[in-house]
């Protein structure tokens, strides 16, 4: 973990002059936090309502701008409701899953929408996501309905023989540009909808804040994707929370999310933020550095929604005179790294960075309140940093069998207890949400939530994110699962075993893959070629390792459990490691042997990761 650097706790003086501008708009503030922490579950509040409200509030006013598209509260209130009635038409019924494959456009939102206020649940599939990753994802939340958009119906094709289907499912198309019919036995959904009328379903009523609205695919600490529960409560708490009280949105803001739908940060955040006050959303297929700020300017976007490695890519962007000119001046989001802040939030004229912290499958958020420079923010429900032995990869204990609290300063393991107030919706599966559960961690009887992130203690509630344990890492904008990693290069015919881990790559967000192998066969006869191949061909980009390295063996624990702290300490440095090391360089699909060269060249930043 980097050293602590002091000048990021936060001191009273710090915090005045968040305090003082929220003083200003002080009645909002308090009716902003009353409103997001007394969200209770059986208030007849969601998102279906929400769009219902914008529509007659701010009828006439932008609610979607998508590349040359621009849709009104109305318009889009409307074509939610078409959708609406034609799946209820269909038999789509309020707790029932159904299989969503969209890319960022506006069909996206209308089929939310639509089954949001039906109380179906969607379940938001990684439009990454390929070949066995892609059917596990599936398989979790298999109902009898699938919505896939044209640009995915090969990638659905691919794994449906494998889904072992009942013959009882229906499969609707979503056109992408109107260019190509319907395949063989998928419904036109959008042409199906355009005849049912356009009025508010009576559904909507019934759908209450405890309600789920979708699964969130998130492979957090524990292995391979699982499937999280987002409800009501969460998407309407931090509607108030995050629009209405940190971003402070106005009805004719814009905000700009390049960001993936089917994650928390473009659902829970991004669509909340700009739903809040009726503000319009434009949202755009995959971000892209290049036309990052031609769309704001398009769009006269007013803020967006950001992740780290989206900030450190706008960076690296030649400089031009009007980087500071650019119209957005306030953001949210979260992984903002210490050492590009200052930089990002100067060099484009940034005057709120709302940074922010939360759990997918959990209810409780940090959120950088008073606009404090290298912070996640404050937590207004109960959390709690303990000591951790990374070495050993488990909690240090007390004389009495409880966990320590860090003093400010100190880093370890944050949690959040789960209470009424803070549920923990869970995973599908019930053995994977047990896992991350702790309890008598400081007296008998209580219960809390191991996020499995390793945060320091800033002072005065507020938290600075250092990493991520488990078998999960970082890379992309996304979560790594590293035994998916592991059983793909495991399937190889001469791998004794693999293990895979994230490694730092200076001047990089998160962690590259690495993959440390012990071959069946001599070193030099191992085929790196097909390695190479296969791993393109079953894995995600972001999940592919940059780097391998040959073992003779893997040091494991007594109960069998690889001891990848020393992997990771090791990282890729030839003047560390004995073995044979090779490398994946940007662009290419091929590894080349990895000397002290290279490797000098990769940490000045010769190379782009």
């Amino acid at each position: 973990m980097a050293a602590l650097n002091h000048k990021d706790l936060v001191t009273f003086g710090s915090l005045v002059p968040g305090i003082v501008s929220k003083l200003v708009r002080l009645p909002s503030v308090v009716n902003a936090i009353k409103s997001a922490l007394h969200v209770k579950d059986d208030d007849y509040l969601s998102l279906g309502w929400k769009i219902e409200e914008n529509a007659r509030l701010y009828p006439d006013r932008p609610a979607i701008l998508c590349e040359n598209e621009r849709l009104t509260h109305r318009e889009y209130n409307e074509a939610v409701n078409r959708y609406c009635h034609y799946l209820l038409s269909e038999g789509v019924k309020k707790g029932e899953p159904v299989v969503v494959m969209l890319e960022n456009r506006p069909e996206f939102l209308m089929v939310a929408g639509a089954l949001a206020k039906i109380g179906a649940i969607a379940s938001l599939i990684n439009t990454n996501q390929r070949n066995q990753v892609l059917l596990h994802s599936i398989s979790l939340t298999k109902g009898l309905r699938f919505i896939i958009g044209e640009e995915l119906v090969d990638a659905f094709e691919t794994v449906r023989p494998d889904l072992k289907l009942s013959g009882e499912e229906t499969f609707y198309f979503v056109p992408d540009g109107g260019k190509n019919p319907a395949p063989k036995g998928y419904i036109d959904l959008p042409l199906a909808a355009a005849r049912m009328p356009a009025d508010n379903p009576k559904t909507t009523g019934t759908i209450q804040a405890k309600d789920p609205i979708c699964y969130i695919f998130t492979s957090g600490t524990t292995g391979m994707p699982k499937a999280a529960i987002m409800g009501n409560r969460r998407w309407v708490s931090a509607m108030f929370g995050l629009g209405r009280l940190l971003m402070n949105m106005k009805t004719d803001d814009v905000l700009y999310c390049p960001l993936p739908l089917f994650h928390t940060t473009g659902f829970c955040v991004g669509w909340t933020v700009a739903s809040s006050m009726g503000s319009a959303f434009a949202i755009r297929r995959k971000f892209s550095a290049g036309e990052f700020w031609k769309d704001a300017e398009k769009f006269n976007a007013t803020a967006f929604v950001y992740i780290g490695e989206l900030c450190r890519y706008l960076l690296n962007q030649p400089e031009s005179l009007s980087d500071g000119r650019n119209p957005m001046k306030k953001c949210i989001g979260n992984g903002l790294r210490p050492d590009i802040w200052s930089e990002f939030k100067s060099r484009f004229a940034i005057r709120q960075i709302s940074e922010l912290y939360g759990a997918t499958e959990f209810g409780f958020a940090f959120v950088n309140l008073f606009n404090i420079d290298n912070t996640v923010g404050m937590c207004l429900t109960p959390f709690a940093i303990v000591r951790y032995d990374i070495e050993n990869e488990k909690p240090i204990l007390d004389a009495n069998g409880y966990m320590p609290r860090v003093k400010k300063g100190e880093s370890g393991i944050l949690l959040g207890e789960i209470s009424d107030k803070t549920p923990f919706h869970g995973y599908t599966d019930p053995k994977a949400s047990e896992q991350k559960i702790w309890r008598d961690v400081f007296k008998q009887g209580d219960i809390w939530l191991n996020t499995g992130d390793f945060v320091r203690d800033l002072g005065y509630r507020h938290i600075q994110f250092s990493d991520r344990l488990g078998d999960t890492f970082r890379w992309k904008g996304e979560n790594v699962s590293t035994t998916e990693v592991e059983e793909t290069i495991n399937t190889m015919e001469h791998v004794e075993q693999a293990a895979v881990y994230g490694v730092r790559i200076p001047g990089t967000d998160g962690r590259a893959g690495m993959a440390a192998i012990i071959p069946s066969v001599p070193e030099d006869s191992f085929d790196l070629k097909e390695l190479a191949e296969t791993l393109h061909r079953v894995l995600p980009p972001y999940a592919i390792p940059k780097f391998i390295r040959f073992k003779k063996e893997i040091e494991t624990t007594p109960t069998f459990k690889v001891k990848k702290v020393v992997l990771h300490n090791e990282g890729f440095d030839p003047g560390v490691i004995p073995e044979p090391l090779f490398a994946m360089l940007p662009g290419k699909k091929e590894y080349i042997p990895l000397n002290k060269s290279l490797y000098q060249d990769i940490v000045a930043g010769k190379y782009r990761f």
